[in-house]
């Protein structure tokens, strides 16, 4: 073996094998064994022995001298590595020097770049803080101008009344004038202010070319033009374009009859006072045998008639004998009172005097009157005589029915009871024609159809009307409005509502009894007045566990009075659950159509059951235009809405505590003394002792309890610390008031059925439970609790007015609810009673079901709901969720439920024979087809709904109305399958039997189109849908207006009777004036044969006593003809147009609003009669009329712009209507932006214009353009609503020929 020097010679050149650098080849250090065996032997041997040879001495040195020179190459190549080692750290260490330079040099350019971002930081904060100055000035610059605005519009607003005032009392002299002979024309002031441009609420100009599609034709200038307009609720506040006649109509009438015509919920009865009728019966001896007939033989038929169609009904009367010691309780019962009946003898006594006085003296329009005299023999005394002819001529418009009888008093009930039974069913309760006669269960039926498949209760709602009504007298009351100081409250909860988008919901909060709900209601109230755009939806939470506390019922009211607004309530699903999931949806859906702010009001949130859980909508983003605000006590605020803005009421100041109680002492002409003031405002200085509930109540029980001095009262007052002692109290000086023990134990055992009932109970129930009671003691007692803020009537039912009376009442009757038990099983043998007699009224299906579940008695509580009328009952009004819980405290889900009804039905079957229970039977199990249906199992739902159309089919008539009812809900089940074509069967086949039974203008047709235009929505076929919706829309709309339909009709028919009074005099332009607004009133209610007599008459007056040219004829013209282009007599309605627009032509101005009236008319008429050449001068003159109005960049140009450019692609002018599309366009564009719907239709006629000339690349742009922003708006099952800035939709399409009359977009 070699060295390792014999490897590498020095200065050669190496590569490294691991991918190094080439360089200098260095010696490598190599580990050498030694050579051992050399070592050994060289020192084994001993000292060399003479003679030795000298070739072995040689050879041991050089073995020494080759082990020295092997070393000495080792050390070489050792120190070699060595000194490469180091000059390769040296060369590391150089690099790494110039790395770390590097380095420090990016560090600076990082520092100086940091110091940089550090100083655009803070110039950027102070930039933030600086715009955060200048928003907050310009927040207080612009409430200042908000402020500044208000006072300029309001007054403003004052001159223009002032304005209208001065020119109705010019016009006034002008006819006087004129009626003297004396000929007075000014071109400047027309006799009509019809079409004239005015402002709205909402600062917007009103199109004076209002009406419905331009090829459409619209009736009178009156309701109906305006009706197909509507832009919202801000309409019935705004000012109204109207053709004369209206302007004598009573404000508040047309505001009430356009609500309830646009309106498509069932209408409350505003004639019945808390849903009761109400009958005050004044008698005397003479005539007391009637009067008992009466009740016992008619009276309870009534009930039963009334009961039956959701309502209570009361007989009210205090006998001579003891009247006198009840004179407030009577004239509080004349004011409440429904009808009120007079049986007159020969003689009267002085209370019989007293309440004829007040109800057919007084007040003879207040309420139906019947006045029946016994005349045996002409023997009336003075007095008797005498009241007759007062009452006969306060009774101008002979409203009072009179029975005049002479025989047996038997046979005078009779008469007083058929004269009564019509009052009620056609007075009271708007029940007309064959409805009044049948008081069967398709009346039912009948206001379920108005609403489509949506279910409504109406006592839920007349409830929350009359908590509103209720809290806004209080609210307005002497002793509530400034004494409570809310001002300072409504001011800021404006300025928070005022508050830019996204604002979350506003918490009003305080103490118990602080006033929340008071504050509310007053202002909402205002908030109705000064911002008409405004919807508002409102809800009074009551007691825990009450109906109006269930989450599910206060959402589906919401939505449903959200969806009635936008003519559409189909598609609201009844499953509970996703009814609280839909809400928000539905919101945010109808936010983007409403033109002005929703806001939704919630009262005493907190009382809802789970409510945090429940209304988790709250925690999400509203709509921009939607605010909320909800009341809650401090105490049981949820934590997650404590950061809400919060108005909290405080305490009352001791100024306000003294102004409220000296308020309540100066109604019943009382004073506090010094002493007495300074007593009162030492005590009230704690939050407790403090807020409204507590000083109202104490105010009130310092003058109302009789038997005590003022001092004694207050000093007992004293010593209640809080609102709940103060209660007590008052229900024992209350107890102590009364004068028997028996009144005192009827007292207690009424508060404690109300405490343990689910919703309260009525009087006629009360009066059922205590026969000994007489209803002079029971209208006192409530008289007396009603006063002392105890109890109220709310939806005809006593209820406690406030949690802490019912709380108190608790404690101080029921021990704190352990003695509700025993009241509970009272009222549930009451109602169970009921129950057996046959008697399902909404009563026993809202308290029965209840009280047996809260008594834990699940068998009783299966048996009642397993009485069919009772579940049908609950469902019908869509207390959905309710009877879903009741089941599922049985123990039974839904699969279970449906085989116990389907038993239960089976076995009921068994029992039915004749045709009216066969009938019932059907009803039945349609019913719980739909409840089925509802549930999600149309598997189950398709046996019962198929049994209920066999039943119909055999017992009734294969086209009965009934079978399309069966049909109709069969579909829907085929529709949840996607079985499309069985359920377009069934719909059509519904809808064939719907036309041929009503008419195919019916409520029921549009209901099936409606269906039909869904189904077809699901299948992608848009083009069918589309006209059967709006052909649906139509029909709606049509039958709103339908005489008898709704209560607004009430008060227009009883304008008409007021008016026709007027018009038997002479003939006078007044006259004339009135028959014209006669003639308008009928047409509204569909009389077009009463309105064609009227207003032909008011023509031929005023040609008579005004002469043939006088401007006024020119208005009787317009309306006789819009009323024969109504009937489709064209030919007489184009001669009245001609002369009305030669008559305007010759007394008004070019440019006055009435001439484009009648000019835009008679072109529609003309282009609906093909004479297009005729129709062409007309829209260009109405064109120019319209550009000297508003100027050339108004919408209403845009509109006669488009009206004019389709006349010409009709007369194949392409190239002249060309550029006048393109203008329409810019100007829509401009004033109501790029995706507004007028847009979208200027663009597809001009898509259509481009397709006859043959550019079809354009036409195709154009068309998809326009689809764009079709699919862009918000879609509803019945179309869409025009804009509030629209011109009213009279625009032509190109395509197809003009619409009918009254098409609606």
């Amino acid at each position: 073996m070699g060295t390792a020097s014999s490897l590498v010679s020095p200065g050669e050149v190496i590569e490294d094998g691991y991918g190094g650098e080439g360089g200098e080849a260095c010696e490598i250090p190599v580990e050498v064994k030694p050579k051992a065996r050399l070592l050994r032997s060289s020192f084994r041997r001993g000292p060399r022995v003479i003679g030795a040879s000298f070739k072995s001495t040689g050879s041991v040195d050089l073995e020494y001298a080759a082990e020295y020179e092997r070393l000495r190459k080792e050390y070489e190549i050792f120190r070699v590595s060595k000194n490469n080692e180091i000059s390769s750290m040296q060369k590391k260490e150089a690099k790494l020097d110039e790395e770390n330079k590097r380095l420090r040099a990016e560090l600076q350019a990082l520092q100086k770049t940091y110091q940089k971002i550090l100083r655009e930081k803070e110039s950027a904060l102070e930039a933030k803080y600086q715009a955060m100055e200048r928003a907050a000035t310009f927040e207080h610059d612009r409430d200042k101008v908000k402020r500044q605005f208000k006072i300029f519009r309001e007054t403003k607003e004052k001159e223009i009344q002032d304005l209208l005032r001065a020119k109705r009392d010019s016009e006034a002299k002008l006819q006087q004038l004129q009626a003297q002979g004396i000929q007075v024309y000014d071109l400047n002031d027309s006799d009509s202010d019809d079409n004239q441009t005015t402002v709205t609420a909402a600062g917007t100009q009103c199109e004076y070319w209002s009406g419905g599609v331009l090829g459409s034709e619209p009736s009178m200038g009156s309701m109906m033009q305006l009706q197909q307009t509507f832009r919202g609720p801000e309409f019935a506040h705004s000012l109204i374009d109207v053709e004369g006649p209206f302007a004598n109509v009573s404000r508040d009438d047309w505001d009430a009859a356009v609500a309830s015509l646009l309106q498509v919920s069932p209408h409350v009865p505003q004639a019945l006072w808390s849903n009761t009728v109400r009958c005050y019966h004044i008698f005397t001896q003479e005539t007391r045998a009637e009067f008992d007939i009466f009740i016992k033989k008619h009276s309870p038929v009534l009930r039963r008639m009334c009961e039956g169609l959701g309502h209570f009904y009361l007989n009210v009367c205090f006998p001579e004998e003891n009247a006198a010691s009840y004179r407030a309780e009577r004239k509080q019962e004349i004011e409440r009172s429904s009808v009120c009946v007079l049986f007159a003898g020969s003689t009267v006594t002085s209370s019989v005097l007293e309440d004829c006085e007040e109800a057919f003296v007084k007040n003879p329009d207040g309420h139906p009157l019947v006045l029946y005299l016994r005349t045996e023999e002409d023997n009336l005394t003075g007095p008797t005589r005498q009241l007759l002819e007062r009452v006969n001529a306060a009774d101008k418009a002979a409203k009072i029915k009179v029975v005049d009888h002479g025989g047996s008093a038997e046979e005078g009930a009779d008469l007083i009871f058929f004269q009564l039974e019509k009052v009620i069913k056609q007075e009271l309760l708007g029940l007309e024609g064959a409805e009044a006669d049948s008081m069967d269960s398709g009346m039912e039926e009948g206001r379920e159809e108005d609403s489509g498949d949506v279910l409504w209760d109406l006592h839920d709602e007349q409830e929350q009307i009359e908590s509103y009504q209720q809290a806004c007298s209080s609210s307005s009351s002497s002793s509530s409005s400034p004494q409570l100081g809310f001002q300072k409250y409504i001011d800021r909860l404006n300025d928070m509502i005022a508050a830019p988008p996204p604002t979350p919901p506003l918490l009003v909060s305080g103490g118990p009894g602080s006033g929340k709900s008071l504050l509310l209601s007053k202002w909402i109230e205002q908030q109705q007045k000064h911002s008409p755009n405004t919807l508002f939806l409102y809800h009074f939470v009551g007691r825990p566990l009450s109906t109006s506390s269930e989450s599910v019922l206060i959402i589906k009211r919401l939505t449903i009075k959200l969806l009635q607004h936008f003519w559409s309530i189909s598609g609201l699903s009844m499953e509970p659950s996703k009814i609280l999931e839909e809400f928000p949806r539905w919101l945010e859906r109808l936010s983007a159509r409403h033109q002005g702010n929703i806001i939704i009001i919630i009262d005493s949130i907190d009382q809802i059951q789970q409510a945090e859980r429940h209304m988790k909508w709250l925690i999400d983003p509203l709509p921009v235009n939607v605010r909320v605000v909800v009341s809650v006590k401090v105490e049981t605020c949820p934590q997650a809405w404590r950061l809400w803005p919060t108005l909290h009421l405080d305490p009352l100041s001791p100024k306000e505590v003294r102004s409220v109680v000296n308020a309540e002492c100066q109604a019943m002409d009382t004073q506090l003394t010094k002493d007495q003031e300074k007593k009162l405002e030492k005590h009230c200085r704690s939050a407790s002792t403090c807020n409204a509930l507590y000083v109202t109540l104490l105010g009130r029980m310092l003058i109302s309890v009789s038997g005590l001095s003022v001092e004694r009262s207050l000093e007992q007052c004293l010593q209640c610390q809080d609102t709940m002692s103060l209660y007590r109290l008052a229900l024992k000086m209350t107890l102590n008031s009364l004068n028997t023990d028996r009144e005192r134990h009827i007292m207690r055992e009424m508060l404690c059925l109300v405490c343990a009932s689910h919703n309260g109970v009525s009087e006629s129930e009360v009066l059922d439970l205590f026969p000994e009671l007489e209803l002079p003691v029971l209208s006192t007692l409530l008289y007396r609790l009603n006063r002392l803020c105890i109890v109220a009537l709310r939806c005809g039912l006593i209820r406690f007015q406030h949690l802490q009376a019912w709380e108190a009442a608790r404690l101080e009757f029921l021990g704190g609810g352990s003695s509700s038990a025993a009241y509970r099983e009272k009222l549930i043998q009451y109602f169970s009673q009921q129950l057996g007699q046959d008697r399902v009224t909404w009563r026993v299906a809202d308290e029965l079901p209840w009280l047996l579940q809260q008594q834990e008695d699940r068998t009783k509580l299966q048996l009642s709901l397993l009485n069919l009328f009772v579940s049908q009952n609950l469902y019908k009004r869509g207390h959905f969720s309710e009877l879903l819980a009741y089941w599922q405290y049985v123990g039974k889900d839904k699969s279970s439920m449906a085989t116990e009804y389907f038993n239960s039905l089976k076995h009921y079957e068994k029992s039915c024979d004749g045709e009216d229970s066969m009938t019932k039977l059907a009803n039945l199990y349609e019913t719980l087809g739909r409840f089925l249906k509802d549930l999600g199992l149309p598997s189950q739902a398709v046996a019962p709904l198929q049994r209920s159309l066999e039943i119909r089919e055999t017992a009734l008539d294969p086209d009965h109305p009934s079978v399309a009812c069966s049909l109709h809900q069969l579909a829907g089940v085929y529709v949840q399958w996607k079985k499309y074509g069985n359920a377009e069967q069934l719909y059509k086949q519904a809808l064939e039997i719907s036309e041929n039974a009503y008419g195919a203008e019916h409520a029921s047709v549009a209901r099936e189109l409606e269906s039909l235009a869904a189904l077809y929505q699901k299948q992608n076929k848009y083009e069918q849908a589309e006209k059967l919706r709006k052909r649906s829309v139509k029909i709606r709309q049509k039958t709103a207006r339908q005489k008898g339909h709704m209560y607004g009709f009430t008060l227009l028919r009883r304008r008409a009777l007021q008016l026709e009074e007027l018009t038997l005099g002479k003939e006078t332009s007044d006259s004339a004036k009135t028959l014209n607004e006669l003639g308008v009133l009928y047409y509204l209610q569909n009389n077009m044969d009463a309105a064609k007599l009227f207003l032909t008459r008011s023509l031929e007056m005023r040609q008579r006593v005004l002469g043939p040219d006088h401007p006024d004829c020119a208005q009787s013209l317009n309306n006789l003809a819009a009323l024969h282009t109504e009937r489709r007599e064209y030919e007489t309605a184009e001669d009245m147009y001609e002369r009305a627009l030669d008559i305007r032509k010759k007394a008004l101005s070019p440019d006055h609003p009435s001439l484009a009236y009648t000019l835009k008319h008679l072109a529609m008429l003309y282009k609906r009669r093909g004479k297009l050449e005729k129709a062409m001068p007309l829209y260009e003159l109405s064109l120019e009329i319209r550009e000297k109005s508003f100027g050339p960049k108004h919408p209403s140009v845009a509109t006669a712009l488009v009206n004019l450019a389709v006349i010409y692609c009709q007369l194949k002018k392409h190239s002249e209507a060309l550029p006048l599309y393109e203008r329409a366009l810019k100007v829509y564009e401009d004033s109501l932006g790029r995706s507004h719907p007028r847009v979208g239709e200027t663009l597809k006629n001009l898509a259509v214009l481009s397709y006859e000339e043959g550019d079809f690349e354009k036409a195709a742009e154009l068309y998809k353009r326009a689809m764009e922003i079709k699919e862009a708006e918000p879609s509803l099952v019945c179309g869409n609503a025009p804009s509030r800035h629209s011109s009213g939709g009279d625009t032509f399409s190109l395509k197809g020929p003009a619409p009918l009359p009254h098409a609606h977009r």
